[in-house]
């Protein structure tokens, strides 16, 4: 069973797009004529000329809208695809969940006439950036750290890479982990949180105490008076990077 035949059922309801991470990942895509979405999910951020979607996990595949691209059930590790068969590859939030992300990253390289875009983050900005991982949830961030890819790792298993930040607004549609740094309050609703990975997998019982602290210092007004200084901002850089190289 594919790992988010469990954890993505709400995906649909919780990870809509964002128009403004869209925008700067379809504008690294440059002038691609045609692209393949490898862990494509339920279809976010595909731009228009997607011409197929690779996902492995059919709960996912379901979620996705009528219109969008054909989608195959299959993994990153073994496309089944010819060498060189579309101008772009794009792997948007998915490289940590490969179980061999070398064989993953040379599928890629083979399938990419031209170019391959990566969406993923640095872990320790986001550790020290992030104040739900930071103060609330070190478990979470335990987590994370025995899965998440450093950036400079992966853009040598691509041959070299071109590292853009993608700074987080603070009303991001897409409720991926430090979507909702402006809104603390999210991340006490159960079904933000099966949205997010890395609190979905942690575990509910690890989570609680974490988050019973939170759930105190935002009735207290304790979370509001250490952070008004993200109150008066409208978005945040907490490690989210797009990896853009050229094949």
């Amino acid at each position: 069973m594919a790992l988010y035949d469990t954890l993505g059922s709400t995906y649909g309801r919780t990870r809509r797009p964002d128009p403004r991470i869209a925008a700067q990942i379809h504008a690294a895509l440059g002038d691609a004529a045609d692209v393949i979405n490898v862990g494509a999910g339920t279809g976010s951020y595909e731009p228009p000329q997607t011409v197929l979607a690779v996902e492995p996990s059919q709960v996912m595949l379901a979620q996705r809208p009528t219109h969008s691209a054909t989608a195959v059930r299959a993994v990153a590790e073994h496309l089944p695809l010819r060498d060189n068969a579309a101008d772009a590859v794009m792997a948007l939030l998915t490289v940590h969940h490969w179980s061999d992300l070398a064989a993953g990253i040379a599928e890629l390289r083979r399938v990419a006439r031209r170019r391959i875009v990566i969406l993923t983050w640095d872990q320790q900005v986001l550790r020290e950036q992030f104040w739900l991982v930071r103060d609330y949830l070190p478990q979470a961030a335990a987590f994370d750290d025995t899965r998440a890819i450093p950036t400079d790792h992966l853009a040598t298993l691509l041959g070299g890479a071109h590292q853009e930040p993608v700074h987080v607004p603070h009303d991001c549609t897409d409720g991926f982990g430090a979507a909702y740094w402006r809104r603390p309050y999210a991340y006490l609703d159960p079904q933000v949180r099966a949205g997010i990975s890395m609190l979905a997998q942690t575990g509910e019982d690890a989570l609680a105490p974490g988050l019973a602290a939170l759930a105190d210092d935002l009735a207290t007004g304790r979370w509001h008076h250490r952070h008004t200084d993200l109150l008066a901002r409208d978005t945040i850089d907490v490690g989210y990077r797009l990896l853009v190289t050229d094949t």
